[in-house]
């Protein structure tokens, strides 16, 4: 009886220990302002010229490798089907010193080629991601924390093949009450 209880306790450590030493370890910079982003949020504000909400709901996946953010306008068109919706998975890749973006949306479709991945350079409390296109145009998208206020700001800008940017949106995360 002894040797089974041992056997059980030793299985059991040898499961949790790993996942609570993976926790203990201290988040890097670029991390630890991803962790700022996790929660529920309420997104006000313009986007294609137009006043908008969305809800914003931020979690860790896979293992705490990426940020998963699930974006849902509220409102809806005449069949009541959700006007916009994405799904966005935000990375540090420490290797590059960069994060890395995927966003996946119901505009359109994409088969995932390499210019529908944005990356950005740390840059304090900013992630300034840059989508390029292969005919030089883009989109460059920048989320930034506001640690006094506890918000995100949001800004998307088109960029034309001149290099020339024209704003596209511009939006507040606060925190759902």
């Amino acid at each position: 009886m002894k040797r089974i209880s041992f056997l059980v306790a030793f299985a059991f450590m040898a499961l949790v220990a790993p996942a609570a030493l993976a926790r203990a370890q201290p988040m890097s910079a670029p991390e630890a302002l991803l962790d700022k982003m996790t929660g529920h949020w309420v997104m006000t504000g313009t986007i294609g010229k137009k006043p908008t909400t969305h809800d914003v709901d931020v979690d860790w996946v896979l293992k705490r490798e990426y940020i998963r953010i699930h974006e849902v306008s509220r409102d809806t068109d005449a069949s009541g089907v959700v006007g916009y919706e994405a799904w966005i998975y935000l990375v540090w890749d420490a290797k590059k010193s960069e994060y890395a973006i995927l966003w996946l949306d119901n505009t359109a479709a994409t088969n995932f080629a390499p210019e529908g991945i944005g990356h950005a350079k740390p840059d304090g409390d900013r992630i300034p991601l840059v989508f390029k296109d292969a005919d030089g145009s883009g989109i460059h998208t920048t989320f930034a924390y506001d640690r006094a206020k506890d918000t995100w700001s949001w800004t998307i800008d088109n960029v034309d093949q001149s290099g020339k940017s024209s704003s596209f949106a511009k939006v507040t995360l606060v925190r759902r009450k």
